[in-house]
């Protein structure tokens, strides 16, 4: 008779024990999970820089491009190297011829030259066989049929001549009659544009490239 309450007791006593002992490992894990570990307090934060601005403009020419005066017409060097890059230029009918000459290094090698004829204009283009490219020697241009890079083309006023030439971003060496506008390089391969002026209008475009 004597046994049931201390029974009774000794239960309740076991089970307040075990409270405590769920209290107190909850604690010790929220305390665990709350605070980093040394290893983590302890390594270096990563900080990320501003990524660069790809949209800056930049003073050096892209790779595979071409200046003015290395092809006034494309810029682009392997659309340079294709015939119809410029049959596509010319708003007019227009024949081609294919010449065979002698390479100027080698006489036992044959290469060609193109002539593109429209109008009274023509442009003319040197094709080394070793190389497969095709090189713009010569440009006669006398009519509107054809336009150059930045909107250069016969018929536009020598003030507007002028303000492209000296807004394209071209290195370029510009020398003026009362006839003409020449614009050459300052250095480097010797080709060169001529405008020839008619009443304060460019009436002609000639073009000399430089092909060695």
């Amino acid at each position: 008779m004597l046994l049931r309450p201390y029974s009774t007791c000794y239960n309740g006593s076991l089970k307040a024990r075990l409270l405590l002992l769920l209290l107190l490992i909850h604690t010790f894990a929220t305390a665990c999970t709350d605070n980093p570990t040394e290893e983590e307090a302890d390594t270096p934060v990563e900080r990320r820089t501003a990524e660069p601005d790809t949209t800056a403009v930049s003073s050096v020419r892209a790779p595979g491009t071409l200046d003015l005066l290395g092809n006034p017409f494309v810029a682009n060097r392997q659309q340079s190297n294709n015939l119809t890059t410029y049959f596509d230029r010319i708003s007019t009918d227009f024949t081609v011829d294919a010449d065979a000459v002698e390479n100027r290094h080698k006489a036992s090698i044959t290469d060609t030259i193109y002539t593109i004829r429209f109008g009274n204009s023509a442009l003319e283009f040197y094709a080394p066989t070793h190389s497969g490219e095709l090189l713009l020697q010569m440009a006669d241009i006398q009519g509107t049929d054809i336009k150059l890079r930045n909107n250069l083309r016969v018929g536009m006023t020598q003030a507007e001549l002028l303000n492209r030439l000296k807004s394209g971003g071209e290195d370029l060496k510009i020398t003026q009659t009362p006839a003409e506008i020449i614009a050459s390089a300052r250095e480097g391969a010797p080709a060169t544009l001529h405008f020839y002026l008619e009443k304060g209008k460019v009436s002609r475009i000639l073009y000399e490239g430089y092909v060695d």
